[in-house]
């Protein structure tokens, strides 16, 4: 599932000075306006790598699977907490993202991030157990990836928002660029250095990442001044008890930043679609970690099983961004979320299709659906968001929907491998992700259209399917956050399914 985190600030400065902005964000000109072009294409460019090393990455650790498993002498169970860990941690590093946004900004996270993970990787070819990889390959190398991707979409909002709809849309093809050639490049390295080669060599190829943040430099340019910090007054240094009054405030101030609990309380909408969301997670990222390992078990050679990923990718190359572009027009205003909802049924049940056999053509068949409802469900995620909440509280919405979905990306693997240590087979894990997401489309279906009714039935009025929402910036689509305003920049929270959403 899919989310950027960020943070900015406002213009400082003193009168008659060029006007500063921290390095997360744009510093405008007389106009306000970001430049919509110009450097922006490199950022563009730069984020789509990002988004090809990063998101797409939990998806190929198929192709090492059983190796270690092997290497290990681990269950089903044990090996598959290693994608499950990063996936998890990918979506849940989001409020420590944040802080590192606001403090360092988004040039320097990205490159933090690209050191992490390439390190994680690297570390992961020199372990002797299956709790090192957790630690090496789950925990360090994700987090590396939380803080690559999310601060590259936080930074492309701020260079485009005439064109942002467009450049979202090209930005979405990153995740699918990198399942299409990802699982080629590992299946290559795994059968010429095998395993712990291949971890070191791609390593390597994720501190790209740096050079990606390297590009993405702030508008104000390398000569941007820091504004002074704030004065401190000397009697709340003195009295402790007024100090921890601010930094109670500080923090109960970053909680409503980051995480909207009044959204659950009081918008039905925003409850009932991130419990479908975080229901669905459960088995959406399940196939493509099994896909390989169900067919090498079968006989199938390990190249022509690494090609139905990069298939899988390709697919939503090419369709994404048309898709991106249709449903940004008017008619499908108020409808996004029963397409949303349609296209993740059919996502769903396109599962039951591995269960046919474990051959070339039908397994060949089943990507190609899989990655049309994926390219739909991945196109309309945060623009569904988008409906159901003001976008004044978008990114703390999309921030605990994060940390919701962190918790079923976390365990839906593990339990998918203590159903196949159980059972033997590989086909239950299709047919139980095809129940769970599957349910989760039609739960999601049945709720708005009852939240519609009622809305319908206590206004007397035909309506529109969602509430009115403040709109300040143009729609973006797939994994990156809107800023709220030339003027008034929010932080942006965020994160893309995994897993490829």
């Amino acid at each position: 599932m899919t989310r950027a985190n960020g943070a900015g600030g406002a213009s400082g400065g003193v009168p008659g000075a060029e006007e500063w902005e921290p390095e997360g964000g744009p510093r405008r000109g007389p106009a306000g306006a970001a430049p919509d072009g110009g450097w922006g294409w490199v950022v563009l460019a730069a984020t789509i790598v990002v988004l090809a090393l990063t998101l797409a990455f939990p998806s190929c650790m198929g192709i090492f699977y059983t190796d270690l498993q092997n290497e290990f002498n681990a269950s089903n169970s044990e090996t598959s907490w290693v994608p499950s860990i990063m996936t998890s941690v990918l979506h849940a590093g989001g409020p420590i993202c944040s802080v590192l946004v606001e403090r360092l900004g988004c040039r320097a996270t990205v490159m933090l991030g690209g050191v992490l993970s390439g390190l994680g990787m690297a570390a992961s070819s020199f372990t002797q157990s299956i709790e090192q990889l957790y630690v090496t390959t789950g925990v360090i190398t994700g987090l590396g990836f939380c803080f690559s991707f999310q601060p590259a979409v936080t930074i492309l909002g701020h260079y485009f928002v005439r064109r942002r709809a467009f450049a979202n849309a090209l930005s979405s093809t990153g995740t699918a660029l990198g399942l299409c050639t990802l699982p080629i490049l590992g299946n290559y390295l795994h059968g010429e250095l095998g395993w712990r080669g291949s971890f070191l060599v791609l390593g390597a190829v994720l501190l790209n990442c740096c050079v990606c943040g390297a590009l993405m430099r702030p508008l104000g340019g390398p000569g941007a001044r820091r504004p002074p910090p704030p004065p401190v007054e000397k009697e709340e240094e003195e009295e402790g008890g007024r100090t921890r009054r601010a930094w109670g405030r500080a923090a109960a101030a970053a909680l409503s930043k980051h995480m909207a609990f009044d959204q659950l309380l009081h918008n039905p909408r925003y409850c009932a679609y991130a419990a479908g969301i975080t229901w669905m997670m459960l088995g959406f990222v399940v196939p493509l970690i099994y896909l390989v390992p169900y067919a090498t078990a079968h006989g199938m050679e390990q190249g022509r099983a690494a090609l139905l990923l990069s298939i899988l990718g390709l697919v939503n190359i090419v369709v994404r961004p048309p898709f991106g572009v249709v449903f940004g027009m008017p008619w499908f205003k108020g409808r996004h979320i029963y397409v949303f909802s349609w296209a993740l049924l059919v996502n769903g049940l396109s599962n039951g299709i591995c269960c046919v056999g474990p051959s070339f053509p039908v397994l060949l068949a089943y990507v190609v659906v899989y990655g049309l409802s994926m390219s739909v469900v991945g196109s309309l995620m945060f623009t569904v968001l988008m409906d159901v909440v003001e976008m004044s509280r978008f990114p703390s919405a999309l921030g605990l929907l994060a940390i919701m979905e962190s918790v079923t990306l976390l365990i839906g693997p593990p339990l998918a491998g203590v159903l196949i240590d159980w059972t033997g087979q590989y086909f239950y894990v299709f047919f139980a992700s095809s129940a769970v997401v599957a349910s989760s489309a039609v739960f999601l279906m049945v709720s708005f259209y009852w939240l519609d009714a009622r809305d319908r039935k206590s206004s007397g009025q035909s309506p529109p399917s969602t509430p009115p929402s403040v709109d300040p910036a143009p729609r973006c689509e797939y994994s990156s956050v809107p800023t709220e305003g030339d003027r008034d920049r929010a932080s942006s929270n965020g994160a893309q399914n995994v897993s490829g959403v």
